[in-house]
């Protein structure tokens, strides 16, 4: 039986990182972000956003202005759960398919790690056996994601309309605090692992 595990952490602080190594060392990993990603392309998907949120988040080609609903979305409570109503339930479909083997191959693996942002936001820890918070001080997070281009307004902004990190670690089984190197990351994320395999042993 594979051992399912939610990855979560706030804006900017290495969730997609951790999840990587996660990988490398044996893991089928799943990022939710990316299931988003191609559900945003299908027609099916896009016709409900278009009548829960209005035309205006699409450009003139019939596209999803995704810069306009990510504006909309947090700057407006209301919108932000219409929209993750549309997609949340579709992408635990996606998750289940790519769990029970429909959409995999190889040989099973004993862990699976789920990068899923909203994990604690939306109650859906209690899908995992195991949850994980990838953290860093705020200062880091406005630093890593200042020298990307992204400005102070927008990282803050981001961080508000999420649970405070301290929240989210006090929920968790594990916590892996990535302000520092990576291989200092690295060495927790191995350590965690090695402890979930054991669990399933």
């Amino acid at each position: 039986m594979v051992l399912v595990v939610g990855l979560t952490g706030n804006y900017g602080m290495g969730k997609s990182t951790v999840l990587g190594m996660f990988g490398k060392l044996g893991a089928v990993t799943i990022d939710a972000d990316t299931i988003v990603s191609g559900l945003l392309l299908e027609p099916d998907v896009l016709d409900s956003i278009r009548k829960a949120l209005g035309s205006e988040v699409f450009s003139e080609d019939g596209r999803l202005d995704r810069e306009k609903v990510a504006a909309l979305v947090f700057s407006n409570r209301e919108s932000r759960e219409v929209l993750e109503g549309i997609l949340h339930p579709l992408v635990f479909v996606r998750i289940e398919h790519v769990l029970s083997g429909e959409a995999g191959e190889g040989e099973p693996h004993k862990v699976a790690v789920v990068e899923i942002p909203l994990l604690f936001e939306k109650r859906y820890e209690r899908r995992f056996r195991k949850r994980i918070t990838v953290h860093t001080d705020k200062d880091t997070v406005l630093r890593r994601l200042q020298a990307k281009g992204i400005t102070k307004e927008d990282v803050l902004r981001r961080l508000e309309a999420q649970m405070p990190i301290a929240e989210k670690i006090a929920l968790s089984d594990f916590a892996i605090d990535n302000a520092g190197s990576p291989e200092e990351t690295e060495r927790q994320v191995e350590e965690i692992y090695i402890t979930l395999l054991k669990e399933v042993e």
